[in-house]
């Protein structure tokens, strides 16, 4: 508040109050007596009330004549708020703050308006400086999260995948593997359950990060123990959906299991619910795909996977791959397909593995543009050497 609002006795001439007024710039006097007793205010309102209708010689009256009495007053002790309050429901712009009759100051609408902008404004500050604090927390722990995904995807890739493809002579390979975040659900394995017959895996935990990595370990773990003591791919799938039985939030793995026995190329195999690999038949320059029907692992107990074969031929290429590579999309929203991926297998199907495994990878990313991938991608291509 104003604590020393302008006062004025009651006898003194309009014309030296309107002075004053004019002089400080202010909208309002307080008329008390010598004890500083209030009788009443005079405002600017008072005065464009009464100055129309006035005699001449108003200028000479005294304030007492045109100031509103006994005015509308609160007592020192109220807070800004009940100030605020009253002088929207009683609609003034001035206020006296009064306590036994005795004037301490004097309030008005800009004093008030002024507060609570100063009170805003620390309150702003104050909320600004606490979300910049929670800020600062939020982007340590998100760093911290990151480093600890990066650390943990380096581990999975070390623990889960195969350092190298394998060193056997009768293929070559091309691998691109490719998570979406820093631990993904997407991994491929070998082995060599004897000296004339080698497998390989390809598999899909659905989702991808953490859970879905978690998945993953667990499937890589249960095809480890099994793989190696059977040439059956439709026994390592069984086993395989038998120990992943139950697991959390309605998880899934897609899969599909080869053997190929090195002595008469002949090419054995299951499938689990996942993406059929495609073979580019050298021989011919078309494009087929291995199809085979099996259900998901870890869904649907007992489940029974049935086995098929193909003669593979020196020269022939096998494509491996996970969805994210098939369910890419360009600006419009269409996904880039098996019918795209069969085309640009048939387009370089006389590539090497690796240079293969590149044209592919192009084609897809020449379709989709600049939109981002929404799954993890693993695309295994295997040559079949000439010797």
């Amino acid at each position: 508040m104003m604590s020393t609002p302008v006062r004025v006795p009651p006898s003194c001439p309009l014309r030296d109050v309107m002075g004053e007024m004019n002089r400080l710039r202010i909208g309002a006097v307080l008329v008390t007596t010598g004890e500083h007793k209030l009788q009443g205010i005079f405002t600017e309102r008072d005065l464009l009330r009464r100055v129309a209708d006035a005699d001449p010689g108003w200028r000479e009256l005294p304030v007492s004549a045109w100031m509103t009495p006994d005015p509308i007053t609160i007592g020192p002790n109220e807070a800004w708020e009940a100030a605020v309050s009253l002088m929207e429901q009683k609609r003034v712009r001035h206020l006296p703050v009064v306590e036994d009759r005795t004037v301490l100051g004097l309030l008005s609408t800009r004093m008030l308006l002024g507060r609570r902008a100063d009170d805003l404004n620390r309150v702003v500050e104050h909320r600004t400086h606490e979300l910049k604090r929670a800020l600062g927390e939020i982007m340590a722990r998100d760093a911290e999260m990151r480093h600890n995904l990066r650390a943990a995807g380096q581990l999975q890739t070390r623990l889960l995948l195969p350092h190298s493809p394998p060193p056997w002579p009768e293929l070559r390979w091309g691998v691109h593997y490719a998570p979406l975040d820093h631990l993904g659900g997407d991994y491929y394995d070998v082995a060599q359950p004897d000296a004339d017959h080698i497998g390989f895996l390809i598999a899909d935990a659905s989702g991808h990060s953490i859970a879905a990595a978690m998945v993953a370990i667990m499937s890589r773990s249960a095809f480890a123990d099994i793989a190696s003591g059977t040439i059956s791919p439709g026994v390592v799938l069984s086993e395989m959906n038998t120990r992943l039985q139950g697991l959390a939030d309605d998880r899934f793995v897609t899969a599909f299991y080869g053997v190929l026995n090195r002595r008469t190329r002949v090419l054995t195999y299951a499938s689990a619910g996942h993406p059929y690999p495609l073979r580019f038949v050298a021989r011919t320059g078309t494009v087929q795909p291995l199809s085979a029907q099996g259900f998901l692992l870890g869904i649907v107990p007992d489940e029974q996977y049935r086995e098929r074969t193909v003669q593979l031929e020196p020269g022939d290429r096998l494509c491996f791959y996970t969805d994210g590579l098939v369910e890419a999309r360009d600006d419009r929203g269409e996904g880039y397909g098996t019918d795209r991926l069969e085309a640009a297998l048939t387009a370089g199907g006389a590539l090497s593995a690796q240079l293969l495994l590149d044209r592919l990878l192009a084609d897809q990313k020449q379709f989709r543009g600049d939109q981002k991938l929404s799954d993890d991608v693993t695309l295994v291509v295997c040559e079949l050497a000439k010797y």
